[in-house]
């Protein structure tokens, strides 16, 4: 099974969430970095004490299999003895690779942020693309799998996890474009990529080595290996047109804030934001532009209530007090001297 979960989510900035007026959003995001330091530096304790754990444990196998491959050659009364201790390290073993194996997934679970995504190794992998794009193309619009395996093992060093990122963002791009049909094959071709890197890691080899392999199984695989390779194949497709779904909404939203922006009164207040918000008597007053209406419905609501609204009204511009005074100051501005 193919792990590409990692893409589901990607903190890239500290700051990318609205807050609620009342937060003091600079400590908001002050304490959610510190949280997110603190889970790293968790995860890295955890990883340091596995090594040290796995190590023990394999140097005690070590020894216990020595000592009953010399029991063995000397006939030794203890020897059922030693096979029960070799047989519970090796179970012992087998658990502590299995908490590796849950360590991996938790690492890999975690979110991309500013603080992982700034190391040198996005360095690297930016370079890396710049020097093989072309191939990293070439390679996604391959259609057979001899053609695959044949490209592969002509560009060894493609068979890496930089070339499945890349090929994950290319992906939402197209995505984005509305290539739907280009996604899909660049899609099936990135699996391919993940599985074979999976294939590697099972196997405890360099992925180059396993290019041959995974193709010739993938080929002759069976109907539940196929079956699954499909299952991944249409779930990793889902999350890519969710993905760029919500990169569409986002730059939809951020079209509007900047339009938003510029609406802006000189209070700092969204003339749409507050004509909505007001009282439709009122409302209607400044939709028709009415101004004898508008005075009289100002003096029908309660003298706080109309104050609010018209400060309101004045700080998004939809109003502008000594309106005529301010026209005349600005045509006086205007005429240059002889």
């Amino acid at each position: 099974m193919v792990d590409y979960s990692k893409w589901k989510a990607i903190e890239v900035s500290d700051d990318e969430d609205e807050t609620h007026p009342n937060i003091d959003t600079a400590s908001l995001f002050r304490w959610r970095h510190q949280a997110r330091m603190e889970r790293m530096a968790e995860l890295e304790k955890e990883k340091a004490a596995y090594e040290a754990k796995k190590q023990e444990s394999q140097r005690k196998l070590s020894e216990a299999k020595k000592k009953l491959l010399e029991s063995q050659k000397e006939d030794a009364m203890n020897l059922e003895e030693l096979k029960k201790v070799v047989s519970d390290l090796e179970e012992m073993d087998k658990k502590i690779k299995k908490e590796g194996e849950e360590l991996s997934k938790k690492e890999r679970l975690m979110p991309w942020n500013v603080d992982t995504i700034s190391k040198d190794g996005f360095t690297k992998t930016k370079r890396y693309v710049k020097e093989n794009e072309s191939l990293l193309k070439k390679y996604g619009m391959l259609q057979k799998y001899d053609d695959s395996k044949r490209f592969l093992q002509e560009h060894p060093h493609l068979a890496c996890e930089d070339t499945a990122n890349y090929l994950v963002i290319w992906c939402i791009n197209l995505e984005v474009e509305e290539k739907h049909q280009l996604m899909e094959h660049v899609a099936h071709q990135c699996i391919c990529m993940q599985y074979l890197l999976e294939l590697a890691k099972q196997l405890d080899v360099d992925p180059r080595a396993c290019i041959s392999s995974f193709f010739s199984r993938i080929q002759m695989a069976d109907r539940e290996y196929k079956d699954s390779f499909d299952d991944e194949l249409r779930a990793f497709k889902e999350r890519i047109k969710k993905r760029a779904q919500k990169q569409i909404e986002d730059a939809v939203k951020e079209v509007e804030e900047e339009e938003r922006q510029k609406r802006l009164g000189p209070g700092g207040l969204d003339p749409v934001e507050v004509l909505e918000s007001l009282p439709e008597s009122l409302r209607k007053c400044f939709e028709t532009q009415d101004i004898p209406m508008l005075q009289q419905v100002i003096t029908q609501i309660p003298e706080e209530e109309a104050r609010y609204h018209m400060k309101r009204c004045i700080d998004s511009g939809l109003w502008i007090p000594d309106a005529k005074a301010a026209e005349e100051s600005k045509d006086a501005s205007d005429v240059k001297p002889s």
